[in-house]
């Protein structure tokens, strides 16, 4: 039976932040009140804001909100500077995407708000690069343990290009180590990249701790993360995936939460109207 206005899983519907990104940039305390207005009740932070452990403390606080989940998204911050943050709002998770190796980041140094030359240079990294990519998780793992954090890998549709006969992801999944080194898995992007989330929850359920819920337009296998080519973002209920079996999955494994995030641009809808269509739509669905 569909049960009316119960969440999936159980668990409040979250949102990680990047989908207001524009919004949060012009107001942040306004934005994080509008967020709550609609019904959210966890978020997940990418990107700081120049604003203090302190203040965004005051400012979840303000607005009825929670944070267990601290993503890296500023290239030009450590995760050093992030996991000291993180500990110190009393988050959980700390998230990295991606781990290029030294020689790739070091093109990008000093550049600000633009992650397309970044993801450009990730599109041809090697399998050595990758390798190190592993190795600079396993090394985050034992980082964030050192502040009391936990760590999570989160995936693009990149990580599902294949060396052999083994993705990127798998490799991630069976070379990290599995005592500190989880996973937040993007279910838009694996979908768009021609996998099935729910697959992964099914061999996978001690490792993927957290899941992000977006949906891209139907259409063939991609693995294009920026340009032309890139799937196109689109709310929950008008593309892909199919969330019912994913989360039937993610019951069965050891899901703590989940994220709704779009992808910008918006161009039928403001990002906070994507989000209260997004949020109805898990909202409807079967808990």
């Amino acid at each position: 039976m569909r049960s009316v206005f119960a969440n999936p899983l159980g668990k409040p519907i979250g949102l990680q932040l990047y989908t207001v990104d524009a919004e949060m940039q012009r107001d942040f305390s306004g934005t994080l009140k509008n967020v709550a207005q609609i019904g959210i009740k966890e978020v997940e932070i990418a990107g700081l804001y120049d604003k203090s452990a302190g203040e965004w403390k005051a400012a979840l606080k303000n607005s009825g909100l929670s944070c267990r989940s601290v993503h890296v998204y500023d290239a030009n911050q450590s995760p050093e500077e992030v996991m000291s943050f993180a500990s110190e709002l009393g988050a959980k998770y700390v998230v990295t995407s991606l781990n290029p190796p030294p020689k790739i980041t070091a093109k990008i140094a000093g550049i600000k708000g633009d992650w397309v030359p970044l993801i450009k240079a990730v599109e041809g990294m090697t399998l050595d690069d990758w390798k190190m990519s592993v190795a600079i998780a396993n090394q985050l793992g034992e980082q964030a343990a050192k502040h009391g954090l936990a760590y999570a890998y989160h995936n693009h549709n990149v990580e599902f290009r294949k060396f052999g006969n083994t993705t990127i992801f798998e490799m991630l999944l069976t070379s990290t180590n599995p005592a500190t080194v989880k996973f937040e898995m993007d279910c838009g992007w694996t979908s768009a990249a021609g996998y099935n989330p729910a697959t992964f929850l099914n061999q996978y359920p001690d490792r993927i701790c957290m899941l992000h819920i977006k949906a891209f337009q139907a259409g063939p296998p991609n693995l294009n993360l920026v340009g032309p080519k890139e799937p196109e973002p689109t709310e929950l209920g008008r593309g892909k995936p199919d969330y019912e079996p994913i989360f039937a999955a993610a019951a069965k494994a050891k899901v703590e939460q989940y994220y709704i995030e779009q992808e910008p641009p918006f161009t039928k809808m403001s990002a906070l109207e994507a989000v209260r269509a997004n949020y109805n739509y898990l909202h409807a669905m079967p808990s």
